[in-house]
């Protein structure tokens, strides 16, 4: 929708984001926008840039066990309100609106009507919290950075050299696991973590008519 001169504010933007080990699948409302972006340090940049020029937009994600932490770390680190929910949530939104998905797609549509239609509160980071999500954010994006490069040493490298390249694999591989962790612990204790909060509407299983969704 375009503004006219003198219009200073935008249009509200809904996006959901359904994150799988390979995927990370965008669907955006009212534009109905629909993308897939690989869950890896380029495809989530790429997805971060692109939602971070949206303007006035908030992302809904569910918790999906932690993959869903490094989108929503680069996220809130750009500026993008982000939102964390509880899968059951989401999954009584689709029952009582009629909407229960079947793709990653559908899945990510049902985030964006659900962000749309609940508009969870979202809580602005304290700067400190800011920096530190930031700064394993950052360290996380250089090690995917450096295992990609290493992995296209490993094949012409020469039979002596390979056993290091691969134990410097393996210690890069451990760091980034530690650096999850901490992404983790950091996100968890963090406003952008709502996955333990109740979003109900007064009828218990419903939180929002069916009307709310777009044909």
């Amino acid at each position: 929708m375009k503004r006219g001169v003198g219009m200073e504010t935008s249009e509200k933007v809904y996006a959901g984001i359904d994150v799988s080990k390979a995927h990370l699948d965008l669907s955006v409302l009212p534009s109905e926008e629909a993308r897939r972006f690989t869950n890896d340090g380029k495809g989530i940049k790429t997805l971060t840039d692109h939602l971070a020029g949206m303007g006035s937009v908030l992302v809904v994600l569910e918790a999906t066990g932690g993959m869903e932490l490094p989108v929503a770390g680069q996220l809130a680190v750009a500026g993008v309100e982000v939102v964390i929910v509880n899968p059951r949530q989401t999954r009584d939104f689709a029952r009582a609106t009629g909407k229960l998905a079947k793709t990653d797609a559908l899945d990510a549509q049902i985030l964006a009507h659900f962000g749309e239609a609940i508009k969870p509160p979202v809580r602005p980071l304290p700067d400190a919290a800011l920096l530190e999500l930031w700064g394993l954010a950052t360290r996380r994006h250089q090690m995917m950075k450096m295992i990609t490069a290493e992995h296209n040493r490993l094949a012409p490298a020469p039979e002596r050299v390979k056993p290091q390249i691969k134990d410097h694999l393996l210690w890069l591989k451990r760091q980034v696991k530690e650096l999850d962790k901490d992404l983790r612990d950091s996100i968890r204790s963090s406003p952008l973590w709502r996955a333990q909060e109740i979003l109900l509407r007064s009828v218990p299983g419903v939180y929002y008519p069916v009307s709310c969704w777009r044909s």
